[in-house]
């Protein structure tokens, strides 16, 4: 299994912090940066055996500086994907598949968005993936109506498959949040491309929940714990002081 870390958006809403400075390696607590985190997770799992990290061409040689000190026990492969804006960025989905491509694999696939911080482990979701055999998406029960609005809604049947999904919803159909990490077996990379080839939308990777989940068996794993998306101002100085009061509490 591969492990693919998406950090190749500009990061808009948190300038001037990012402007030329990938968000994913912005500090949490002071000297650990937010990528660390999810790094040090994916390093539980015995299944993934390498990490791709893929980022702009603005913050490549930043995000493979910190790969190459960072001394992880896993190999970790930073790709660029040659984009030097905003505007001409593949999309969270165009960067998956550029990592398939470029990087050549042929696997099981552990897709996490590398603004997602979060405290659930991955041994869970990985455990549940062996079971369904078929392509999961984390998730988790929220019942603040704001942060509903705010995010991607699914809606699921008794076995935990989704039978729905709508983003950012006024009037949210379910309590249930889709998080950006998702495991797609390797049967499935053919599909990605072809999503792309059709003209679907290549930014946000719900999109391609959203495209599977009408045509195949997609499910959810509801985890235990706190997925925090930091991609704002607020967000980031939230996670921050969470995350501190915790080191000082332990």
């Amino acid at each position: 299994m591969k492990c693919i870390l998406l950090c190749a958006g500009y990061a808009t809403r948190l300038f001037p912090l990012t402007e030329n400075f990938p968000k994913a390696l912005l500090d949490i607590e002071p000297g650990k940066p937010l990528l660390n985190y999810i790094v040090e997770e994916v390093n539980t799992l015995d299944e993934v055996d390498e990490i791709f990290v893929i980022s702009n061409n603005c913050y490549y040689q930043l995000l493979a500086d910190w790969a190459s000190a960072l001394n992880n026990p896993k190999p970790i492969r930073v790709l660029n994907d040659n984009t030097n804006s905003n505007e001409d960025r593949l999309g969270a989905i165009g960067d998956i598949m550029f990592t398939i491509e470029h990087g050549n694999i042929n696997d099981d696939i552990l897709v996490i968005a590398g603004d997602n911080l979060f405290d659930y482990k991955l041994r869970g979701l990985l455990d549940y993936y062996h079971q369904v055999k078929a392509p999961i998406v984390a998730c988790k029960e929220v019942n603040n109506i704001d942060l509903l609005r705010r995010c991607g809604v699914v809606t699921i049947d008794e076995n935990n498959c989704i039978i729905g999904m709508v983003e950012k919803p006024a009037e949210p159909p379910s309590n249930i949040v889709a998080f950006a990490t998702y495991l797609y077996p390797k049967k499935l990379l053919p599909k990605i491309k072809q999503y792309l080839e059709e003209g679907n939308k290549p930014d946000a990777p719900g999109h391609l929940v959203e495209y599977f989940y009408k045509r195949m068996p997609v499910y959810s794993y509801l985890f235990e714990g706190n997925c925090y998306d930091v991609g704002t101002h607020e967000a980031l100085k939230e996670v921050r002081q969470l995350y501190c009061e915790k080191k000082v509490n332990q």
